[in-house]
């Protein structure tokens, strides 16, 4: 569906319809090999990082893994009303749900489900959806706190080897010699 205006508005009957399609996509922010990504409704017309119609999240692409906040019905609202999401909107509202909303949404609309099951649905696809990414973070963090360990472990073997090498060497010869004179006499 597209957002359309009229050419004129003097009061005449009009002849021609402007017909501005509205894209989800990302609008870029933040410096220089640091990005961060607003993700906004923008007429397809628009540059890039210019005007928009609603911004509906953000996307941080520099945490591990990566942070993504998102209007969940606001972007089902401008998906109804048929704003196309660029490819890595595409996949970022796939991420945070908000296709499967829609698609729930419409299956609502159409007698197949109740508005309840739709709910449930959606609450049980977002409870796994969170315990997946938990999983990944946990992972990631005792994976950090492993290379810390290893890397200390390295290290103390490292000082202890260094310790030694540098450490004044002892000569036990003249000790093995008086002990070996005292047994003589």
């Amino acid at each position: 569906m597209y957002i359309c205006g009229l050419i004129n508005n003097r009061g005449r009957v009009p002849h021609k319809l402007i017909f501005m399609p509205v894209k989800i996509r990302l609008q870029r922010h933040g410096k220089k090999g640091k990005p961060y990504y607003w993700i906004v409704a923008a007429d397809a017309r628009a540059k890039r990082d210019g005007k928009y119609l609603e911004k509906l999240g953000a996307y941080n692409p520099n945490t591990n893994p990566a942070t993504i906040e998102l209007d969940v019905d606001g972007a089902v609202q401008w998906l109804q009303n048929g704003a196309q999401p660029t490819d890595t909107a595409k996949a970022l509202l796939s991420y945070k749900g908000a296709l499967l909303k829609n698609h729930l949404a419409g299956g609502v609309i159409k007698g197949a489900l109740t508005e309840e099951q739709a709910e449930n649905k959606f609450a049980a696809w977002l409870e796994e959806k969170t315990g997946k990414v938990d999983a990944k973070k946990d992972g990631l963090s005792k994976a950090e706190a492993d290379a810390k360990a290893k890397a200390f472990d390295a290290e103390k073997a490292a000082n202890e080897a260094r310790i030694a090498a540098n450490a004044p060497v002892v000569e036990e010869a003249p000790a093995e010699d008086a002990k070996a004179s005292n047994e003589e006499e």
